[in-house]
């Protein structure tokens, strides 16, 4: 009988090269994996809020209630209930009962009319605060009552003269100019470059008024 041929032993070096290029593929592609997870960690946590002051708190609370005493003081009424709603706000419950309650006198306060001038210049300068809002009937009220206080102010007369002139009176607004300009000569060169005056300023008595230089 024929003998069987031995068969040789497989040689491991073709499965060895095979394992390790293997192993080498995943080894680069996990690690490749791996660094991808690396770079997207997760944020750090946010820090925590910083936990109020409470001292702090009623520190700029009673702050603010002196600061709108003193304004109440000056009768600045609006500035003051402002600063008294921030001084509702804080930790203190006494000094939050007390700012409502100035809160209510500031709003009485705002809602009252305004005090009625007494001295000739409050009318003048309410005068002349109706006369840019146009309300020229009562602006020349108080002017008139002002240059019965003073007669020999020459602001008074110049924004009587300009009231008047708006109204379309005149003859009143030359009087009152040519008053103002006799009192204070300086009240000429005002009058020529007045806006308001525009509308008589080229009449001709105007004109002699205004440029007596030119009118001999």
């Amino acid at each position: 009988m024929p003998t069987q041929k031995a068969k040789k032993p497989v040689k491991k070096t073709a499965a060895k090269a095979i394992t390790a290029k293997n192993e080498k593929t995943s080894n680069g592609k996990n690690g490749r994996a791996a660094k991808a997870v690396t770079a997207s960690a997760p944020p750090p946590a946010p820090k925590p809020a910083p936990v109020p002051d409470a001292k702090s708190d009623a520190k700029l609370q009673y702050k603010a209630f002196e600061k709108g005493i003193q304004l109440l003081q000056k009768k600045h009424y609006k500035e003051a209930k402002e600063l008294f709603e921030k001084a509702r706000q804080g930790p203190s419950l006494e000094i939050t009962s007390n700012a409502q309650s100035h809160i209510r006198m500031c709003e009485r306060r705002l809602a009252a009319p305004p005090p009625e001038p007494k001295s000739s210049e409050d009318r003048y300068n309410l005068g002349v605060a109706l006369i840019n809002m146009r309300n020229l009937e009562q602006a020349r009220k108080h002017l008139a009552v002002a240059l019965e206080m003073e007669p020999r102010a020459d602001h008074v007369y110049y924004a009587m003269a300009v009231c008047q002139a708006l109204s379309g009176d005149a003859a009143g607004a030359y009087d009152s100019l040519k008053r103002a300009i006799d009192l204070q000569p300086r009240n000429r060169m005002a009058a020529r470059q007045d806006s308001d005056l525009d509308a008589i300023s080229n009449q001709p008595k105007f004109s002699r008024l205004l440029y007596p230089e030119k009118n001999p």
